[in-house]
């Protein structure tokens, strides 16, 4: 792989326009060498025409996109060697079979992974015959993976890598992606997926209307606001006047379903104290305690208002 400096990818300003829609509005973030690093946001936020620009098949109206230094549309045929891709539709000829698919792309390659081996890790060496047309779509989806990384690229851009995948194949493209990490490759993922991304992200950047409206660490961006959640169980439609008074300030404690109560905050040992005394005070016995961390799921339904999908 050829040593340099500086970012992996680069995008600085980035503005890109469809007609009167700003599918992308001054867009700012990094990507550093040997790093996992997660773009998140809603269908609709921007993420696909971001990672199109950063792959070099659409033009940013302004702002900058370097990709491992280079301007990826003006230096493609520099850069296409050194990146993977990988495309959620797969982009593989319908009437090849799996084998040949896979030996076509790693012939674009001076120095490829080889393609058996790749094809044993990602559980489809029983299917190196099969037309790619009658693979399950979840084969589909590991022969697009083994596209993208059979030319041993220096950066990856991954496109909901697991989706229809069962739990085992997910690990197996979980363990292959931590691999990359390990071996210098740069991975650029997007998701719907957020316990994946909590997983595999060195640093993440949620997205909403092409702009950035969180970036950090997973345990960054999941401290952001309150810091966790205490749930319990009691009767339902308890008075929680005297619990909120007792409570710092800034608690808020609500029934969110019948008998299921729920406390947001800094959760610590006097806050838990609280509670349970009250609980005594009302003459109730609380069960099924719980103390959980916010999940990333949670902060990106708080800034985006959106569900992942939708």
């Amino acid at each position: 792989m050829t040593t340099r400096r500086g970012p992996a990818v680069s995008v600085d300003g980035v503005v890109k326009r469809y007609g009167e829609t700003t599918a992308v509005d001054g867009l700012r973030f990094d990507v550093e060498p040997a790093q996992v690093f997660a773009l998140l946001g809603p269908n609709g936020a921007g993420k696909t025409t971001t990672v199109e620009m950063c792959e070099g098949f659409v033009r940013p109206d302004s702002g900058t996109v370097r990709v491992l230094g280079l301007d990826p549309i003006a230096d493609s045929e520099q850069l296409r060697p050194r990146i993977g891709v990988m495309l959620q539709g797969g982009g593989a000829y319908p009437g090849a079979r799996a084998g040949e698919m896979l030996d076509l792309v790693a012939s674009y390659s001076a120095d490829p992974i080889d393609p058996d081996w790749l094809l044993s890790t990602l559980g489809l060496r029983d299917n190196r015959r099969t037309p790619y047309r009658r693979l399950s779509g979840g084969q589909q989806q590991r022969l697009a993976l083994a596209c993208a990384l059979v030319g041993k690229p220096e950066i990856v851009f991954l496109d909901e890598p697991t989706a229809g995948l069962d739990a085992q194949a997910r690990l197996i493209v979980w363990e292959l992606i931590d691999a990359l990490r390990r071996d210098g490759v740069s991975v650029v993922l997007t998701t719907h997926m957020m316990d994946e991304a909590e997983q595999l992200a060195d640093q993440l950047v949620i997205i909403d209307h092409g702009q950035v409206v969180a970036q950090g660490t997973p345990a960054e961006v999941t401290a952001h606001g309150a810091a966790g959640q205490l749930r319990f169980c009691a009767p339902p439609k308890l008075d929680l006047k005297l619990l909120t008074s007792a409570l710092p300030e800034g608690f808020s404690p609500r029934e969110t379903t019948p008998g299921t109560y729920l406390v947001e905050g800094e959760i610590n040992p006097q806050v838990l104290a609280t509670v349970t005394a009250w609980c005594a005070r009302m003459d109730v016995l609380a069960t099924d305690i719980r103390i959980d961390q916010r999940r990333l799921e949670d902060v990106f339904l708080e800034l985006t208002g959106r569900d992942l999908r939708g």
